[in-house]
């Protein structure tokens, strides 16, 4: 099992990082927070891994902190959950946000996930309730405002049906938030991103 990967980030895009090391190029599935985590093409860059093997294809899935591959595995050990569904999970939501909506019961919130269904929503609750109680997720994450709320996933909704991607949404919201922690409306959250 490979547990990192370091070396030279030699390209990104919001849903993948090829590392150079030593000459060989790993090519890593990331979340939309790890892209956002990444330094420069060119830069030295440390990947903690997930190793998948199905019977059609090997994957290599990277994060940039340890609480995101928790997350990601203790998602994929929930029945119907995959890793396109789990790396969706983690571009929605931080693993702290997925942690509470989880131990609160919230399954309509975790509907918000691209891909995530009401009884899928709710299997995760019942599966994962426990586990996630018992652990501390979120102390490794960088420093950012810290917003699950319903008002940023309305946000991410909006700036999406006026035409942004999921990722181009989120990383503006993150931008507005970070420079205006006294925002907590969507309403207001929606107007200072399309501003930016």
């Amino acid at each position: 099992m490979i547990e990192y990967v370091a070396g030279k980030l030699t390209s990104k895009k919001p849903t993948l990082a090829v590392i150079d090391v030593n000459g060989l190029g790993y090519r890593l599935l990331i979340p939309t927070s790890t892209f956002e985590s990444l330094p420069a093409v060119g830069e030295n860059v440390r990947l903690v891994c997930h190793h998948h093997v199905r019977e059609d294809a090997i994957l290599l899935f990277g994060f940039a902190h340890e609480d995101e591959r928790t997350t990601f595995e203790l998602l994929l050990s929930v029945s119907g959950v995959g890793p396109k569904l789990a790396l969706a999970a983690l571009s929605a939501l931080r693993p702290n946000e997925i942690r509470e909506r989880i131990i609160a019961g919230d399954a309509t919130m975790l509907t918000r996930i691209p891909g995530v269904g009401r009884k899928t929503a709710e299997r995760l609750v019942v599966d994962l309730r426990d586990r996630f109680e018992k652990m501390d997720i979120g102390s490794e994450r960088i420093p950012d405002r810290d917003d699950g709320s319903a008002e940023r996933l309305d946000a991410i909704a909006a700036l999406e049906v006026l035409g942004l991607s999921r990722v181009a949404a989120d990383k503006s919201l993150r931008s507005v938030l970070r420079q205006h922690p006294e925002v907590t409306s969507a309403e207001d959250m929606i107007r200072l991103a399309l501003r930016s």
